[in-house]
């Protein structure tokens, strides 16, 4: 169906991991309406003239699925789209730049010698994709959201890239272990832009359930040695307005 089709009563979710990333969105949520489900606070309004679901997946793959599968179970959301930080991989992937995932791929999972590493069991596939529509609307949401300059006056040179994104159970925060993980991705032929803790699980239950996900992630740290060290601050002065401007132009191209 297309995006500009939706049923009225069919809501957009709106996914991020920390609270701090989404008090934009729910400063400007209209009829605001908060359900307690599966030990979650979901957030029920209008934004922007679309009805939506603010919720946070917590952190980490098992927390991200259990609150992807309340999204579309207990309240049929049509789309899912996730905003957070996530660690800078990639070649020229600086911090203050916007990645949007085009497929995902979980880093920790190893089920050789059953399965190829990396490969989901059963599933045939290392990777599960974005939806590509979604997809092409957030990254078109996200240059203009830089272009404006709203997003943040601090990284005048940010850019907007589109790839891969590999998640994990680890905050991944030292130059040696970032740089192993990303040399071992890279051997078995995927090259990652960025490193986070919940996008491929959300990209795997959407997947089961056919409801299309997309997935948009600013850049707080080159998952280094010095990620510890920039991440809160980065989360509550940058991200936030970054999430608040994409949503905000992503909503209104619908």
């Amino acid at each position: 169906m297309p995006l500009n089709a939706l049923p009225p009563a069919a809501p957009m979710a709106i996914l991020s991991a920390l609270l701090e990333e989404q008090h934009g969105l729910m400063e400007l949520l209209q009829q605001p309406h908060k359900l307690t489900h599966a030990g979650r606070d979901f957030w029920l309004g209008d934004l922007h003239g679309r009805p939506v679901v603010l919720a946070l997946s917590k952190i980490g793959k098992v927390a991200a699925a259990t609150t992807a599968t309340a999204l579309i179970e207990r309240f049929g959301v049509s789309h899912i789209v996730f905003t957070g930080v996530a660690g800078g991989l990639g070649a020229g992937v600086q911090v203050g730049d916007v990645v949007v995932a085009t497929d995902f791929v979980q880093h920790d999972l190893d089920a050789s010698p059953l399965f190829p590493r990396y490969e989901v069991p059963l599933y045939g596939k290392t990777r599960f994709a974005g939806d590509s529509a979604l997809t092409a609307l957030l990254f078109d949401a996200a240059c203009a959201a830089l272009a404006s300059g709203r997003a943040s006056a601090a990284f005048p040179d940010a850019r907007v890239h589109r790839g891969l994104l590999a998640s994990g159970d680890r905050f991944v925060s030292g130059a040696q272990e970032s740089g192993a993980l990303r040399a071992a991705l890279a051997a078995a032929g995927h090259e990652v832009l960025a490193v986070e803790m919940e996008g491929a699980a959300v990209a795997q239950v959407c997947h089961d359930y056919g409801v299309p996900f997309a997935a948009v992630r600013t850049i707080s740290d080159r998952a280094d040695d010095s990620a510890h060290v920039d991440f809160p601050r980065f989360v509550k002065e940058v991200a936030r307005h970054y999430a608040h401007v994409i949503v905000e132009r992503l909503l209104l191209s619908l």
